[in-house]
């Protein structure tokens, strides 16, 4: 069984790995035997060291993705320091809160081009590396609970990951015929960087707190099985899924 998910010999190019959710996916893949490519917009040394630790290399790459970048250069880049790229996981995303009414165009626009365009500029950057190169791909997308719901003052983070979720169906329609799959994972609400604000508002914390199944919040662990199911090289025959993973969120 250990097979199915072995990775070895594999490459996977993570966004946003230097904390919580990239870091803990990140380090998913490395135990699992991929050498990681990771990607954020400052240096992230205990990432690096937790991945080294697994005894799998790590190449390191410093990119804001709020600003213009060269994303055939980043995939090239990470090819060429670890001989290819065979995974990609688009975790890289930012939210800026505020009423509707005052939302600004400014953080309409950043939260779009980190979370969206950034996910698909880079994806397809990679799908040309792995189609060029005879690779069977795997793209794994960073969903939400909001690809879902509506959410309250984050109009553009809602937008964003609705739109990862219709962008994850079109690619996955695409590539498939190309031996590349392209699944989407959906944290639920997960102890992170994302969802401190939520977590240090009372009365906010304990309605969250009260409608999960589970009885608490995700952490990066949770979501180990299921973006190693996605990179699997036996999971060729799943694409185009939205994954929740939220202690039961959705269902309640």
């Amino acid at each position: 069984m250990n097979a199915l998910f072995d990775l070895s010999g594999k490459t996977a190019l993570v966004t946003g790995a230097r904390t919580g959710l990239g870091q803990g996916m990140a380090l998913a893949l490395a135990r699992a035997g991929a050498d990681i490519a990771a990607l954020g917009s400052s240096p992230m040394p205990e990432t690096a060291a937790l991945v080294e630790n697994a005894g799998v290399r790590f190449h390191q790459q410093t990119v804001d993705l709020s600003r213009p970048f060269n994303a055939t250069n980043v995939v090239a880049e990470a090819a060429s320091a670890l001989g290819g790229v065979d995974i990609l996981v688009n975790n890289a995303g930012i939210i800026r809160r505020a009423d509707l009414l005052d939302y600004s165009e400014e953080d309409w626009d950043s939260v779009l081009d980190v979370n969206l365009k950034a996910a698909f500029l880079l994806s397809q950057a990679a799908a040309k590396h792995m189609v060029a190169t005879g690779r069977a791909g795997r793209i794994v997308n960073v969903a939400s609970m909001l690809t879902f719901q509506g959410g309250i003052r984050v109009p553009a983070y809602t937008a964003s990951k609705h739109g990862i979720a219709g962008l994850t169906k079109a690619m996955a329609n695409e590539l498939a015929p190309r031996g590349i799959t392209v699944n989407a994972i959906a944290p639920g609400y997960m102890a992170t960087d994302n969802t401190e604000a939520l977590r240090n508002d009372p009365d906010r914390n304990a309605q969250i707190s009260a409608r999960i199944p589970a009885g608490r919040w995700g952490t990066p662990d949770d979501l180990a099985t299921a973006v190693l199911f996605f990179a699997a090289p036996a999971s060729g025959y799943v694409t185009g899924t939205v994954l929740p993973v939220d202690g039961g969120w959705l269902v309640r």
